[in-house]
C-alpha cells in the first residue's frame, strides 16, 4: 500500500531502539526522511546509519535530553518545518503510591507530558499554514486502566491525553491530525526492565517472569516494534484524514473491555 507520504519530513523522538526505532524504520519504509533523536549519541547514529542503508531516506540525527530547554531548543531548530511529529519517551519508573516525592512526579511530567506538548506546540503551526500535517504521540495502555505499580506514568500519560483530545479537534480543521497509540508489552528494553523486576520481587528467573505475563495476554505474546511501527506509519498516512484525536490500542488483547 503506498501511503502517500513520500517525501514528506519526519521527527521521531527517542527512536535510538524500542518503538520509537519501529516508527522510523515504517516511516522510512514510506519513504519519509527523518530527524532522529535519542540522548544516546553512539546508539542513535548506528540506528540511522542503518535506516539509510537500508531505505535511502535522508536522515538527520539530534543527540540530546529533550526534556531540557537546550534540548527542545535544538530539536525544534533541526525539526523545523517536519509534516510528521511522533512523540516518544521512556516511562518513569515502577514503584508504589509511596514512594514518591514532588520532585518525581514533576520529571514524570516534564518526560511524559509537557515535553511532547511543547514540541506540538512548536512544529503544529507550520502544518497548520501548510494545511497537513500528522501528530502521534506514544503513550500508554495505563491511560485506559492504570497499572497500579506504573502511578507515575498513569498520571504524566492521562495528562497527555486530556490535552491532545481538546487539541487534536482544534487543529483538524487545517488538515492535521493528532492521535495517540497505546502500546501494551512489547519486545522492548522496557519489558526487560519490568520484568526484570517482577523476577527479583517473585523471586523467580526473567524467562518465567516473561511467560507469566504473556499468559495473560489474549495474544500469549509480546508485540513486535515492527507492527507497532506499521500502525504509527498507517496514523500518518493519506488514508488516516478522519482519524482525529483517538486512543489506538496495541496490546494484544490486554485491556479487557467492550469499548
Amino acid at each position: 500500500m503506498d501511503l502517500g507520504i513520500h517525501g514528506k519530513r519526519a521527527l521521531v523522538c527517542a527512536s535510538s531502539r524500542g518503538l520509537g526505532l519501529g516508527c522510523a524504520e515504517a516511516l522510512a519504509e514510506a519513504g519519509v526522511d527523518l530527524v532522529m533523536n535519542a540522548r544516546g549519541a553512539d546508539a542513535l547514529d548506528t540506528a540511522a546509519g542503518d535506516i539509510r542503508a537500508r531505505f535511502g531516506v535522508d536522515v538527520v540525527t539530534v543527540a540530546c535530553d529533550v526534556t531540557t530547554d537546550s534540548g527542545q531548543a535544538k530539536l525544534m531548530d533541526a525539526a523545523d518545518g517536519v509534516d510528521i511529529l511522533i512523540n516518544n519517551a521512556g516511562g518513569p519508573p515502577p514503584g508504589m503510591w509511596t514512594d514518591w516525592a514532588r520532585e518525581d512526579f514533576v520529571q514524570a511530567l516534564d518526560a511524559n507530558m509537557l515535553t511532547p506538548i511543547a514540541l506540538m506546540q512548536g512544529l503544529m503551526p507550520s502544518m497548520i499554514e501548510k494545511g497537513w500535517g500528522r501528530v502521534v504521540n506514544i503513550t500508554s495502555q495505563s491511560v485506559k486502566a492504570p497499572i497500579p505499580v506504573l502511578g507515575l506514568s498513569n498520571a504524566a500519560r492521562a495528562g497527555l491525553t486530556g490535552f491532545v483530545a481538546g487539541t487534536a479537534r482544534q487543529v483538524a480543521q487545517h488538515g492535521v491530525t493528532v492521535n495517540n497509540i497505546l502500546p501494551g508489552i512489547h519486545d522492548t528494553d522496557r519489558a526487560v526492565s519490568l520484568d526484570t523486576g517482577v523476577s527479583k520481587a517473585q523471586n523467580i528467573d526473567l524467562a518465567q517472569a516473561r511467560a507469566n505475563r504473556e499468559a495473560t495476554i489474549p495474544a500469549r505474546r509480546y508485540g513486535t516494534r515492527q507492527e507497532f511501527g506499521a500502525t504509527c506509519a498507517f496514523l500518518c498516512s493519506q488514508f488516516a484524514g478522519f482519524i482525529v484525536g483517538q486512543n489506538v490500542l496495541l496490546d494484544g488483547g490486554a485491556h479487557n473491555a467492550t469499548l
